[in-house]
């Protein structure tokens, strides 16, 4: 049964209540002025920029659109419309209205912004300037993190803080303590005052404790940052190429589940699972530059299944994946695209738009269940929805052996579609250690000797061993599988991203769950009555 009340991620610029975007050049400028009474949902004010789900999908769906409709920008400057307010960071009104479970996909929703900022800026060249034209904190602090380079106006009163222990009780911005020790290598020590002071750093000390880049008085501060911006987008790059309008997607809401051109998502409530089908192209395709072309399509539609289930089906807890097409047809996209994306500024942002969306699958606390069946098309990038999978099952037929499903690994199984460890995920399946593969295609016996599937039952045992393992997953603890599953997708060396992901599935879980930050008397039940939170002392 489909909820009428569904949180939706596609937005139009037209429609923007906290954002808007400004190009002029190589050079766009988004500016934050929220919508104090434009929360997602009642029961709130966003005062001083501050900022929940509705906002961020606003800033995602910028971002986007800075990368497909204007291919000339090079340099992007974060700003805000308001007098010196940079950001306030996540509004917490909200968060002391919100249940568990929305506290925590709003936090990784943000953080998957703010990885995407830096994502862009790493493969597509895109340089993002924070101008804190005043007080950056918690959040929005964290959202000057994301950027490149961070701009604080130096008028004796602005300040950069992330205050959370001191004032809420919580993670200081989730992935802000992550940020400033990993990325800008900010002293623990510094950190540690820093993060307990709930007036932060201002000018000098913010410039000397490495927690801004940058700062300029208020008279010269928007032309200084604006130099730096026209400096940084002059940078060697690839050619802009033709912009390509995004759009809006074509989702039906159906009682079982949604409908998009290459993407059906059925619902099963009573077994607590969703089946996911992606359907590849029927044969190879050409470069079609346009939201249209197949490539991009199904990307958008995937990334938004994804995001559609895990905000409003809180309680299916297995999603089921399964493909059709044609696999030669999805071995000629790959092909093209992992050879195009070196020179075409379009196929590049194509590629990374199915990176991002296989990342949302990674992170999601969900069990990822791949059926790789007759008329499956498991090669290219939709081999990567098996890879991600915590198991796979691949159907082998007793008789006519032709029938059998077959799945084919392409170029960019090999690079280009990396998990937010920077692996890939043949990398992370064989623990860095990637045996030599079979060539072509594989059938169930290969594939399972090889150890690209879990299982390759026949088809004798095929109904019974799936239902088993759909059954057995339903009766197990959630909380213990989103632990088991967390720590099992990304083995290896962290990176800030992973660490993010892992401290948000744990420790932000944690807190966010116990009496001093969510109990009658935690702090934020206790934030702007007066009334000092009552905290349970012991350490745990």
């Amino acid at each position: 049964m489909i909820d009428n009340m569904l949180i939706t991620y596609d937005r139009e610029p037209e429609s923007y209540r906290h954002w808007s975007l400004a190009v002029d050049g190589a050079v766009a400028t988004l500016t934050l002025g929220v919508d104090e009474d434009g929360g997602i949902r009642p029961g709130y004010e966003l005062k001083r920029n501050s900022y929940d789900l509705g906002v961020d999908i606003e800033l995602n769906d910028a971002l986007n659109r800075l990368r497909f409709e204007h291919p000339q920008v090079r340099a992007v400057i974060v700003t805000s419309a308001l007098d010196r307010m940079f950001c306030a960071g996540a509004n917490i009104y909200m968060l002391a209205g919100s249940s568990h479970a929305a506290k925590v996909n709003f936090c990784r929703f943000t953080n998957e912004t703010r990885n995407f900022m830096e994502d862009a800026s790493r493969r597509s060249g895109i340089a993002f300037i924070a101008a804190c034209n005043g007080t950056a904190a918690g959040g929005g602090y964290e959202l000057a993190l994301a950027c490149d380079e961070i701009w604080l106006v130096d008028d004796r009163s602005s300040a950069v803080s992330l205050p959370e222990v001191p004032l809420l009780g919580v993670l200081p911005g989730t992935g802000g303590l992550t940020r400033i020790t990993d990325k800008r290598r900010v002293r623990r020590d510094l950190a540690d005052v820093f993060c307990t002071d709930p007036d932060g750093a201002r000018g000098r000390r913010a410039l000397e404790w490495g927690l801004v880049d940058r700062t300029a008085p208020p008279q010269r501060f928007e032309a200084a940052v604006r130099a730096r911006a026209e400096e940084l987008a002059a940078r060697p790059g690839l050619p802009a190429g033709e912009p390509v309008a995004l759009m809006p997607l074509k989702r039906h809401i159906e009682p079982d589940g949604y409908r998009y051109r290459n993407v059906r998502v059925r619902i099963d409530d009573a077994r607590r699972l969703a089946e996911i089908t992606v359907s590849g192209p029927s044969a190879p395709v050409a470069v079609e530059r346009s939201a249209c072309w197949w490539p991009l399509a199904a990307a958008r539609e995937l990334e938004d299944a994804v995001l559609m289930l895990r905000t409003n089906h809180e309680q299916i807890g297995a999603w089921v994946l399964k493909t059709e097409g044609d696999p030669e047809a999805l071995l000629a996209v790959d092909a093209l695209l992992a050879e195009g994306a070196e020179t075409d500024r379009f196929l590049r942002e194509s590629v990374a738009w199915w990176r991002r969306a296989l990342t949302r699958l990674d992170v999601t606390s969900r069990s990822l269940i791949a059926l790789i069946e007759p008329g499956s098309c498991f090669a290219g990038p939709l081999m990567e929805l098996a890879l991600a999978a915590d198991r796979s099952f691949m159907f082998q037929p007793l008789d006519e052996p032709e029938t059998a499903p077959r799945i084919a690994l392409g170029a960019l199984n090999r690079s280009g579609l990396e998990t937010a460890n920077g692996r890939t995920r043949l990398d992370c399946r064989f623990s860095g250690a990637v045996p030599e593969l079979p060539a072509g295609y594989i059938g169930p016996e290969e594939a399972h000797a090889a150890g690209l599937v879990t299982f390759a039952p026949d088809e004798l045992d095929w109904e019974d061993e799936v239902r088993i393992a759909l059954e057995e997953r339903a009766a197990l603890s959630p909380d213990a599988l989103t632990g088991m599953e967390a720590s099992l997708r990304f083995g290896g060396a962290e990176t800030l991203a992973t660490k993010i992901f892992g401290r948000l599935s744990a420790w932000q879980n944690w807190i966010f769950s116990r009496p001093n930050a969510v109990g009658e008397e935690g702090a934020l039940k206790r934030f702007g009555s007066g009334t000092r939170p009552g905290f349970d002392w012991r350490r745990v």
